[in-house]
């Protein structure tokens, strides 16, 4: 009012009058004396024992209606502080409610004057019913806890729990009841319905109307009038119709009486369970109206859930294999149970204190659906939550019970609430302790980490530890479900395979938490601390072990050994070791000895740059021979090895070492390729000089020129491909993930990534397989042709010596004195040389030029393969090999118009 008319007495004074006259219909005069009572009420200090809470005061104004039998008031008080709360036009409500209430208590002390003018003690019942309409009614969003739907939404923020009002479950006590209430009335279970200021589309609109109605009609069943405490009433009888055509009048109490046994799942005389229906009926043979049983069918529902309820609590809680989760759900269960209990012994109370008096009836049928329509609810939603849990245990219970916790109506978020907080629990100290001490104790299967006890230590990494995917509850992400495994998993680690047993930072603070704080599991919507204990524990954690492995296990400097030695990084050593294993190598693999070759291995060490590496790393270099078959040389057995023990063996598995295997043949084989060329080069250069003497033999030398040339180029690209765009650009992007990986698990990815890359593109893998025996077809010819080129030069310079044999011949007859020729010597060097040019040459030139047809159909052949390869950097190296399109001219596969758009597509 204030903010409208300002703060003058005399206007507040007037408006204040207004609405005394507005709410009690009295006249001018007639009104004075609560005008002055409410001024002083607002002009004093007064402080109310009551809280400013709004929903506090309207509750008490609706208990002290219902204990003076007014319910239908009450009702529309409910209604009519609903129409209020929607406006929003005052903001103060609760000092309204306030004045409105102690306004009332004033009037029933009031002055005769009062008094005589009909002022009652229903001052403003009155009036609040003649302003009602037929607005549907809404249950409350700030009612107090009773049961809700689970099939539709109902709204109740106020559940009590353990954290708010001391217990927890269906009811609790009010403390503010009058002090002469013969039996306390549970705060959960008032004969009245919730109200609220927000509509909620359900099955109770207009619930209140309805309730209040029930109470006022007397369809000829019984004589309806409400008992209250301090008075009497009439005694309530039921008419029952016998099949003989009389009839007899049945005290309700009884059916009353069977109805509260019913409630606790116990037959009475006239109420029984029927299997068939799975329900309790009244005895069909008893002639009871059909109104009465369908009421008393209404009723007996809280039976049949609450046995449904208590026989799932019973059965889960003699389940051994029922885990810690389920426990906590059994017991959260039962505490539910338990505050319905304290409603049966309100209701057998009621009936005991009230039924001893003489002339009354504690409670009729019509107040017992007020009393129970609350917990009929909660039981139903209670009942609901075992039918979705039925089956269920640890984190998919868990999840079960998570879903109903994003349910529109507050009342059902709240009571999942409570019931998650004690299910979490178990699994949140499961996962602290397995996150900061590495310790597992899951009996039942509950957690979604699980352990594999038989495994190793040398797969403990890999096999030992694993997520268990159907038991990660919904609140948990996957992230974060990878994150807890990766840190209980890495402590293990470092205390069994490392022997490292630092204890994880923060393990001080932990362990004075207490489990209550679970709640922050499925909180965490609104709190963060749950995301960054994880995320807290995990960097710790795996920073440590990073840190362990690269100093005291040297995971680095392994990493880089094998890039030396096994992917041939190493080029000195390389090239010396090849030099010594020349000879070795040539020979059948069968006449290999294997400490021979340690022996030049370690020749090759000592005389290279390799000797300055770590003598750990040295030692464990070592040789190895394949499996030999039939006609392989020394060339197809001979490996490297690089031996591994300890914590780094989780990286460098005997998968990746067998990968590493199958690399360093390839890239050995084509090493190989590379040193031949190189021998076939030098021994053209130094037999090119001294065979001019044969001019003969000049077109043979040109073309064993010309075919070298295009081994060398075609060689050298792939040397070039292998060397840089395939090993040193995989190499970098190692290096690059291993300095940014957060954890263990990032080293091995980047690791096997980079073996996957590696095998890939040099044509080791299943897709590539046709094409890997392609190039090894062209290595065997480019043998061939060392070996041709070698037989050739071989006879060929036994022709020159023989020929040059024959020149020193001559002038040694010719220093003597003797004819520089005669006619044998003569016709016998014709004859050799006839022969040589009729046998040798001929077959030799052949033989290049079948070398030189066949390498380039193979050539070409492997570009057609590399151009419709899907890997873009094999695409550019067929590019590179026919860089002048020299295979391209004589290849029409080469010049198809799809190739032009892989081109394209290539370049893009």
């Amino acid at each position: 009012m204030s903010s409208r008319r300002g703060n003058d007495p005399e206007t507040i004074t007037l408006l204040l009058q207004k609405l005394c006259l507005k709410i009690t219909g009295l006249s001018d005069d007639a009104v004075q004396p609560l005008l002055q009572h409410s001024l002083r009420i607002l002009t004093s200090n007064y402080e109310s024992t009551v809280d400013h809470d709004e929903f506090q005061v309207a509750e008490k104004i609706k208990r002290r209606l219902v204990r003076k039998g007014k319910e239908k008031d009450a009702v529309v008080f409910l209604e009519l502080h609903r129409k209020l709360q929607a406006q929003g036009v005052i903001k103060n409500r609760w000092a309204v409610l306030y004045l409105l209430m102690s306004l009332s208590d004033s009037s029933e002390k009031a002055s005769t004057r009062v008094r005589q003018v009909g002022l009652s003690n229903t001052l403003f019942a009155g009036n609040l019913a003649g302003h009602a309409t037929s607005t549907p009614f809404h249950p409350a969003a700030r009612g107090h806890a009773g049961y809700g739907d689970t099939t539709t939404l109902r709204s109740n923020s106020t559940l009590p729990s353990a954290h708010t009002s001391g217990s927890s479950g269906i009811s609790s006590i009010y403390g503010d009841i009058h002090s002469n209430d013969p039996t306390p009335v549970p705060h959960s279970y008032m004969p009245l319905p919730l109200y609220t200021g927000m509509d909620s589309n359900r099955n109770h609109t207009n619930v209140g109307m309805r309730l209040a109605s029930t109470l006022s009609s007397d369809k000829g069943s019984s004589t309806a009038m409400v008992p209250h405490r301090g008075r009497t009433s009439k005694k309530t009888t039921i008419t029952v119709h016998r099949t003989d055509q009389s009839s007899e009048e049945l005290p309700e109490a009884v059916i009353i009486r069977d109805l509260v046994y019913a409630f606790q799942g116990i037959e009475g005389r006239w109420i029984r369970f029927d299997p068939t229906k799975e329900g309790y009926r009244i005895n069909p043979k008893a002639g009871i109206p059909k109104a009465i049983r369908q009421l008393v069918s209404k009723l007996t529902e809280c039976g049949w859930l609450f046995n449904k309820t208590k026989s799932y609590v019973e059965n889960k809680s003699a389940d051994k294999t029922f885990g810690l989760v389920g426990k906590s759900f059994c017991a959260a269960l039962h505490e539910e149970l338990t505050e319905y209990y304290r409603l049966i012994a309100v209701l057998e109370g009621q009936i005991l204190s009230e039924g001893d008096r003489t002339g009354c009836q504690g409670l009729t049928l019509r107040q017992l659906v007020l009393w129970t329509f609350d917990p009929l609810q909660r039981l139903k939603c209670l009942a609901t939550i075992v039918d979705v849990c039925r089956g269920k245990k640890g984190g998919a219970l868990a999840s079960a019970l998570y879903s109903y916790m994003q349910h529109g109506d507050p009342f059902i978020q709240t009571l999942i609430q409570h019931i998650l907080n004690m299910v979490a629990q178990p699994i949140y100290v499961g996962l602290v302790s397995w996150m900061y001490d590495g310790e597992l104790e899951d009996m039942h299967d509950e957690l979604f980490v699980a352990s594999d006890p038989t495994v190793k230590n040398d797969r403990l990494w890999h096999d030992k530890y694993s997520l268990r995917k159907s038991m990660i509850p919904n609140f948990i992400t996957r992230e974060q479900a990878n994150r807890i495994l990766l840190t209980g998993k890495s402590i293990n680690y470092l205390r069994q395979v490392c022997q490292d047993r630092t204890p994880t930072k923060g393990r001080q603070i932990i362990t004075s938490m207490d489990s209550s704080q679970a709640d922050v599991l499925f909180r965490q919507d609104t709190t963060g601390e749950f995301q960054h204990m994880v995320d807290r524990v995990y960097k710790e954690t795996s920073r440590h072990l990073l840190d362990v492995l690269n100093t005291k296990y040297k995971f680095l400097e392994h990493l880089k050994a094998m890039r030396r030695y096994l992917l041939l990084g190493q080029g000195d050593f390389i090239r010396h070791l090849m030099d010594l294993l020349l000879d070795d190598l040539a020979k059948p693999a069968s006449n290999l000895y294997l400490h021979n070759l340690t022996g030049i291995l370690e020749t090759a060490i000592r005389a290279t740059n390799a000797q300055f590496d770590d003598s750990d790393i040295l030692k464990r270099l070592d040789v190895r021979l394949l499996e030999v078959s039939p006609g392989d040389k020394g060339w197809d057995v001979f490996s490297l090895e690089y031996h591994v023990d300890g914590p780094i063996r989780t990286i460098f598995t005997p998968q990746c070492m067998m990968s590493l295997l199958r690399i360093f043949n390839f890239l050995w084989r084509a090493k190989r390729m590379e040193y031949i060329l190189a021998i076939v080069w030098k021994n053209q250069m130094s037999n090119s000089r001294s065979l001019r003497r044969i001019p003969e033999l000049s077109g043979i030398l040109h073309q064993c020129h010309v075919l070298a040339s295009e081994m060398v180029h075609f060689i050298q690209q792939v040397q070039y491909y292998i060397n840089f765009e395939v090993l040193e650009c995989s190499w970098d992007e190692l290096l690059t993930k291993v300095k940014e990986a957060e954890d263990f698990d990032n080293i091995i990815a980047a690791h096997q990534v980079f073996l996957n890359t590696v095998i890939s593109r040099c044509l080791l893998d299943e897709q590539s397989r046709d094409i890997l025996t392609q190039l090894r077809t062209i290595f065997d010819l480019i043998i061939d042709f060392q070996t041709a080129q070698s037989e050739f030069y071989e006879e060929a310079n036994d022709e020159l010596q023989a020929r040059q044999h024959y020149e020193k011949l001559q002038q040694m007859r010719s220093q003597k004195g003797d004819w520089a020729l005669t006619e044998e010597y003569e016709e016998e060097e014709n004859v050799r040389r006839v022969e040589f040019l009729r046998n040798i040459i001929p077959s030799k030139r052949a033989r290049f030029k079948v070398l030189s047809q066949s390498y380039q159909d193979m050539v070409k052949q492997f570009l057609v393969m590399l151009t419709y390869h899907k890997d873009v950097s094999l695409r550019f190296l067929s590019f590179r090999l026919d860089f002048n399109e020299h295979y391209k001219a004589k290849e029409p596969k080469l010049r198809s118009p799809s190739v032009h758009r892989l081109s394209r597509s290539a370049v893009s």
